[in-house]
């Protein structure tokens, strides 16, 4: 259904009492859909977006690029301000090269994330990443507010608690927990693809067969324990369901 049905999912979300939005310059249409929901909501809602590839001549380092693509989430979330700007993708150099120094993480998207603090247009900065190591030693630079940590969190896959939470909470960051349902590991059952062929390996097909025993025993969808098992975290601030 497009933005109408986006719109409806959104809506229906703050119904029942979530309250934080977040989204991603290079999440497709994500952006636009979002702010078609959110543009006539009377309630109060925390807008996260990300910033990264909009079109293929994206240039990390060039500063005005970068607050080109700050201006166009403005305009397609309908908003004046944005609550948490994060840097997508900070731990993969090579895939995108935020950073003039490796050591210090230095660049013009910081220079902009604090440009854009001291201007109002956001409110807090952060890092959106995927490793559990490589972003530790941007976290403990200081400088970000928020980070959110997807794929390493969730029943089965905790390496996030190893260095990355810790050093967050050193920082007195926020922390996302995002992916509690491992990118759809965690959000269906696979119980005739288990022992089917060399995908998965020995240690994490052992894992999977206790978990589903468990979910048999207890009766909870493995989905809606995977999501349970995340709000039960108390060493993160929140919890995306994606």
């Amino acid at each position: 259904d497009g933005y109408a049905g986006a719109k409806a999912i959104v809506l229906e979300a703050l119904d029942l009492g979530l309250n934080l939005v977040d989204t991603s310059a290079d999440y497709g249409d994500s952006e636009a859909g979002v702010g078609e929901a959110l543009k006539d909501l009377d309630k109060p809602v925390v807008v996260s977006t990300k910033l990264g590839p909009r079109s293929d001549d994206f240039d990390p380092q060039d500063k005005g690029h970068l607050r080109w693509v700050v201006e166009e989430s403005l305009r397609l979330l309908h908003r004046e301000t944005i609550d948490i700007l994060m840097i997508h993708e900070p731990d993969r150099p090579g895939q995108i090269d935020w950073w003039r120094d490796l050591k210090i993480f230095d660049g013009p998207v910081v220079e902009l994330l604090q440009e854009l603090k001291e201007e109002g247009i956001i409110r807090f900065t952060g890092l959106g990443g995927t490793t559990a190591y490589e972003i530790v030693p941007i976290i403990a630079t200081g400088f970000y507010d928020v980070v959110l940590t997807a794929f390493n969190c969730s029943m089965l896959w905790r390496e996030a608690k190893i260095e990355l939470i810790p050093e967050a909470q050193k920082q007195n960051m926020g922390i996302f927990l995002a992916s509690p349902t491992q990118q759809g590991w965690l959000a269906a059952r696979f119980d005739d693809r288990i022992d089917n062929g060399r995908w998965l390996n020995k240690p994490r097909r052992e894992q999977l067969k206790v978990l589903y025993q468990l979910v048999d025993e207890i009766g909870i969808p493995i989905a809606e324990l995977s999501l349970r098992w995340a709000l039960t975290q108390t060493d993160v601030s929140t919890v995306l369901t994606g």
